[in-house]
């Protein structure tokens, strides 16, 4: 007599929080361990570059920096990055201003950051890293660039809705 196997539901990480959407729950553990490996990834490309020293955030807020050649003020990359706790992005600008890679310039009250030589470089070789490591493996999967662009705007919507719930929580 052969034995069905047991059906299993949806993977998640805390089936507790699960009684009226499991697929949300399903959602949230895949969203924890695609960030988890996003930042590692993001850390360990950075050692590739030369730079072992940075943290994942320390890497999305130079690149922030480097985006469109345009000076930046920290409040302007805490919005883009949606990063609410602005002393984790100024420690992240000294530490990137102590390697060289981020410069700061007073205008009035404010403080424009942009890359130094040496941070474009490094956001360069990143790109180059990128390129062989994880663009090419991902065209190897077959994932259509619409579908990632959709995928992209979900995951922005999304942020929306927890930005949102976070909101409601802190009013309880």
């Amino acid at each position: 007599m052969s034995v069905k196997p047991k059906p299993r539901g949806p993977i998640v990480s805390s089936e507790h929080l699960s009684h009226s959407s499991q697929e949300l729950s399903e959602f949230e553990f895949g969203l924890i361990i695609s960030g988890n490996a996003f930042h590692r990834w993001m850390v360990r490309c950075m050692t590739a570059t030369g730079y072992p020293e940075l943290s994942s955030l320390d890497v999305l807020v130079l690149h922030s920096v480097n985006h469109r050649k345009r000076a930046k003020r920290q409040s302007d990359i805490c919005l883009v990055l949606n990063v609410e706790d602005t002393h984790t992005v100024t420690y992240a600008l000294k530490k990137l201003g102590r390697l060289g890679l981020v410069s700061g310039e007073k205008q009035g009250k404010e403080t424009f950051f942009c890359t130094t030589d040496e941070g474009r470089e490094s956001c360069r070789k990143y790109a180059e890293i990128r390129e062989a490591c994880l663009v090419e493996s991902l065209s190897s999967m077959g994932v259509e660039p619409e579908e990632m662009s959709r995928l992209a705007g979900m995951l922005r919507a999304m942020s929306g809705l927890y930005d949102q719930a976070a909101r409601a929580a802190a009013s309880l």
